[in-house]
């Protein structure tokens, strides 16, 4: 599917994205290699941890059209005139070819759809390749948006039959995917699955953990009389919902709203912050620093 997300206007993008130990004189070093190479820089956003010894965060956009150099050649320049002297960990992404992803999902759509919708107004610089689902169901609303839609059906309570699916989303994923949306994908994954997209794992819930863990969050916040819901975006670990948050955003409730309502609200959280965690992702606006992020 050819959208308006994927046209020249992202050409001729490219992003710089630098972690480092903070120290005068850095964004000077960065910002003269950029024009010294013939590149025009767009827009340029920094944050340190503190002025005196702290950590600097640097996202970088600039233009290439001009550029003197290819791709391969700017990065290995770049190492040597500025990351390794200022002993920095970076990295050079570039907005074409927009990224691959797949989304897995299970039987909720919310998510689904709104990534599905989002993506065929141009609105998410990505090609959505496939969905995965464990259920069938979805299978008709998925391909009127000209996506590709296959069903891997995971065994309950079956080690081996899970293994064998999580191998064969693998083989459908494996160069046509760069990154995986877990859009309400209601099977936890193994460590070998996660590592072989490390950092491009991402997952939305939820923002009762750990208070309301398990079955029915709604109608266990609703039995406590919570003020408050949420939903949680983040990139995915080993460690079960845990992995560097993204994106949260809450509502407000009160004592005239019933679980049901609760669980509109949270259905209607969980689709934009899932929108806003993978857009942010697809442009290069996360540095993930432990298990923390910086979200420019």
């Amino acid at each position: 599917m050819h959208t308006p997300s994927t046209d020249d206007r992202n050409r001729t993008i490219a992003r710089l994205l630098i972690t480092c130990a903070d120290r005068p004189g850095i964004v000077a070093a960065v910002s003269q290699f950029i024009f010294s190479h013939g590149a025009n820089i767009t827009q340029l956003d920094q944050h340190s941890t503190d002025p005196e010894g702290g950590t600097l965060f640097m996202r970088l956009e600039f233009q290439t059209p001009h550029l003197d150099l290819g791709r391969e050649a700017l990065m290995a320049a770049f190492r040597t005139v500025v990351a390794e002297p200022f002993q920095m960990q970076w990295s050079i992404q570039y907005a074409w070819p927009p990224k691959r992803l797949a989304v897995m999902v299970s039987r909720h759509e919310h998510c689904l759809m709104e990534l599905l919708w989002r993506f065929s107004r141009g609105e998410l610089p990505c090609e959505i390749a496939m969905v995965i689902s464990n259920h069938p169901d979805l299978r008709e609303a998925v391909e009127r948006f000209g996506v590709a839609f296959h069903h891997v059906e995971v065994p309950p309570l079956d080690a081996e039959g899970k293994a064998l699916a999580e191998r064969r989303a693998l083989e459908l994923m494996e160069g046509t995917a760069d990154g995986v949306v877990l859009a309400r994908y209601m099977q936890i994954l193994s460590p070998d699955f996660i590592a072989s997209a490390p950092g491009r794992i991402i997952n939305i819930h939820h923002s009762f953990l750990p208070a309301f863990a398990g079955a029915d969050p709604y109608r266990q916040a609703f039995t406590r009389g919570v003020k408050l819901i949420g939903a949680t975006a983040h990139y995915v670990t080993e460690e079960l919902d845990a992995g560097p948050i993204i994106a949260q955003d809450v509502a407000h409730v009160s004592h005239r709203h019933g679980v049901e309502d609760l669980k509109d609200m949270g259905r209607d959280l969980e689709r934009q912050v899932l929108a806003r965690a993978v857009r942010a992702h697809l442009e290069d606006r996360v540095i993930v620093h432990g298990n923390k992020t910086v979200v420019f």
